[in-house]
């Protein structure tokens, strides 16, 4: 078995590559859907002046519509058919993941196996058209606010952006699944990295057009880049980083036989929650100024001012609510989807133990111990790579496009999707050996 992994190792090079047609397949359409997406972030929505509407963007793009934009791929700037995003799939996983864990209906079912995910699957699509309609709705009575943005303002125009929006979504979301099923997976994934990718070109151009007419030096240029390789460095480190405790199998008896016990590792990753704690931290510090920015703030009272001013982008108090809820949501999320008490009955089904501790609650007392002190490593990590671009934008006043949150997506996407690449070639090249094997010994018969 040795031998075999290692001969798989070293074969698993360019050439094996341009062997894997089937590999190549599934790389070319997955190209070709996340292009068809790009293509849809331009098709505008009927009824609006684009005009209006992008002075209107530009004013609010501070807040969570400047957010949404990014992950949107540019579609919220544009107003285009896909404005809406993945995002409304994304919340609704999320939600099927908390409801799972205080529903005990729905606790039972993922504990079904392939079966239980799909009907989860199918609750957390009902749910996806639910949040994107209200969502959409909201849009179109928002957009009709506005100065001189819809043309033809009423009912009919809000149908019309609902079922543009909604129909937006739905696609995006079937589109993703296409991919995981048809190309090299990690289909909703590749799409927001994909919106996250696109603009990072125009972003750079502006950059070195201000360096350019001098209104950034050539030296706080140069820091950006620098601070950006370190950030990838880091968040390449910890993504990968696990903490692996070691489980026994004892011996076992099948007739007259007696096998010996085995050994395996249970991986805990350092970042369990993943990207999450950024985006629901960020939405939420970002959405008191996106309310603000669609009314009229001289009405409010001075201390509603005084709050609004305190959390504006890259205050000493947005710092510190935006680390603090980054810790809080990195515990929150990784007790919703790691359950030690879960994982320690799974163990003691299968004969399995840690040395040191009795099979059952012990084990699951000590999962828990280590998977808590790993979180907190995990949440500091968060903290730093998210707050770093932010002191840096505060303090040198540079576009650092490129932020925390995304620069955890488009990393953490980027390593999931070249294991899924090597995971195909080592597929790919495991079943050549098989045939030659067997070639071989058909020739030993004869």
């Amino acid at each position: 078995m040795a031998s075999a992994a290692e001969q798989l190792a070293s074969n698993l090079n360019f050439s094996a590559f341009s062997k894997a047609q089937e590999l190549k397949k599934r790389i070319w359409f997955t190209l070709g859907a996340l292009l068809v997406y790009r293509l849809g972030t331009y098709i505008p929505m009927p009824g609006i002046n684009p005009q209006a509407f992008a002075q209107a963007f530009q004013q609010q793009s501070g807040g969570v519509l400047g957010m949404f934009n990014m992950f949107a791929g540019g579609a919220v700037q544009r107003m285009a058919i896909f404005a809406l995003g993945i995002m409304p799939y994304i919340s609704a996983s999320i939600i099927m993941q908390l409801m799972t864990s205080v529903i005990p209906s729905l606790e039972q079912l993922k504990k079904e196996g392939e079966q239980g995910r799909k009907v989860i699957n199918q609750y957390t699509r009902y749910g996806t058209v639910v949040l994107a309609a209200v969502q959409a709705y909201g849009i179109a009575v928002g957009l009709e606010t506005g100065n001189s943005i819809v043309s033809d303002p009423g009912w009919a125009f809000r149908f019309s952006t609902v079922v543009t929006l909604l129909g937006g979504t739905m696609f995006l979301m079937w589109l993703g699944e296409q991919i995981t099923e048809r190309g090299i997976g990690n289909g909703i994934s590749l799409i927001i990295m994909a919106g996250i990718v696109a603009n990072l070109p125009h972003a750079i151009s502006n950059t070195l057009e201000q360096g350019r007419t001098g209104a950034i030096s050539t030296g706080v240029i140069l820091l950006v880049a620098l601070v950006a390789v370190v950030v990838i460095a880091v968040i390449v480190f910890f993504e990968r980083a696990q903490r692996r405790l070691l489980i026994q199998y004892p011996k076992r008896q099948v007739g007259n036989r007696m096998f010996q016990g085995d050994t395996s590792h249970l991986p805990l990753k350092l970042n369990t929650s993943g990207v999450i704690p950024p985006i629901f931290a960020s939405s939420l510090l970002l959405l008191p100024a996106t309310v603000a920015g669609f009314s009229n703030t001289a009405n409010f009272p001075d201390w509603a001012r005084s709050i609004l001013a305190a959390l504006g982008h890259g205050q000493p108090l947005y710092m510190a609510l935006y680390g603090g809820m980054i810790i809080f949501f990195a515990f929150f999320y990784t007790a919703i989807v790691f359950n030690p008490k879960d994982t320690a009955d799974q163990l003691k089904k299968h004969s399995g133990f840690i040395p040191g501790y009795r099979p059952g609650e012990r084990t699951a007392e000590y999962i828990d111990y280590v998977l808590t002190r790993i979180t907190l490593i995990g949440a500091v990590y968060l903290v730093l790579v998210c707050l770093l671009p932010e002191f840096l934008i505060t303090t040198f006043h540079v576009p650092f496009y490129l932020g925390g949150t995304s620069l955890l997506i488009v990393v953490s996407v980027t390593l999931d999707t070249v294991a899924q690449i090597q995971g195909h070639l080592i597929a790919h090249q495991y079943e050549g050996l098989i045939r030659k094997s067997k070639l071989r010994g058909g020739k030993r018969g004869r």
